[in-house]
């Protein structure tokens, strides 16, 4: 009880919920707003909980029209499966609420009409949410797929590029189906300011991952992953092959075939320590 209500004091509305309000207020649908905080509320709650039961960090959770955005100090160095159970226990809220809610109805205790208007609410949150566009859960869905098979942030960036590309048609299909529909285009604003957000931060997002892996908490590793370098690659440009969910092993090769292996952890200390970002590998490691 004491987590849960730890969780709900981290909570906060983002103006742009604030603003929905205010114009169901003007327009009189106020009931349906309801629906949707709550909603939103215990979608969002969801996240919170798997997060919490993992122990990750939780710094505050921002309620939107369509879920919301829980953050968190972990910076994409969390085991895939931890990543995958907090991005989708938002979403699995929806069904659940659904089933509770049909349960209530046929109890005779929540009358027909909310019951009807509180599913299309769900089911269209539920589907929005799950488009694969950033920062949607569909999106950090879209981010940790590319993630398990590329490096961090060229994973980062090649989702942006699909996130972006699925964002520029979900702007066509409401521009021809639902050009006058306000809070739609609303919340294509929204995702278009976080698109440019994260586009101009990707620098940041790229070091916290790095800074995370050199001063983070020690986890178990369940995958060990070799980098193979050459003596002439700058140390920058080597930790730009680091993924997530594994540890790294650099091994480093000679013109004459001789190799020495050196720790992610080395390599990270020399990067961030002693300010080597230009150096070359061959710089940080002796043949003997």
């Amino acid at each position: 009880m004491n987590s849960l209500f730890s969780l709900l004091m981290k909570v906060h509305i983002h103006p742009l919920l604030w603003g929905i309000f205010a114009i169901g207020i003007l327009t009189a649908t106020i009931k349906p707003l309801m629906i949707l905080f709550l909603i939103v509320l215990i979608h969002e709650l969801g996240h919170a909980v798997a997060a919490n039961c993992f122990s990750w960090r939780i710094k505050q959770i921002m309620l939107l029209p369509f879920g919301g955005v829980a953050e968190v100090d972990e910076h994409g160095n969390r085991p895939f499966r931890e990543e995958l159970i907090v991005t989708v226990s938002g979403p699995i809220q929806h069904i659940l609420m659904v089933g509770v809610a049909y349960l209530l109805m046929k109890g005779n205790i929540l009358p027909v009409t909310i019951y009807e208007q509180f599913v299309f609410q769900n089911m269209l949150i539920f589907g929005f949410n799950l488009l694969p566009i950033w920062p949607l859960d569909g999106g950090k869905l879209l981010f940790l797929l590319c993630s398990r098979y590329r490096p961090f942030l060229s994973a980062h960036k090649q989702m942006l590029k699909l996130s972006s590309f699925f964002l520029g048609v979900v702007m066509i299909y409401t521009a021809i189906m639902y050009s006058f529909h306000l809070h739609l285009w609303i919340v294509i604003i929204f995702l278009i300011v976080c698109h440019y957000q994260e586009w101009q931060n990707r620098h940041f997002v790229y070091m916290r991952f790095l800074l995370e892996r050199y001063h983070g908490k020690e986890r178990s590793i369940s995958t060990l992953q070799t980098v193979t370098a050459a003596t002439n690659e700058k140390v920058h440009d080597i930790l730009k092959q680091f993924k997530r969910g594994c540890k790294h092993m650099i091994i480093v090769q000679s013109a004459n075939g001789d190799t020495v292996q050196i720790d992610e952890n080395e390599l990270l200390h020399a990067y961030f320590i002693e300010k080597r970002v230009n150096s070359y590998i061959d710089e940080l490691v002796s043949f003997y």
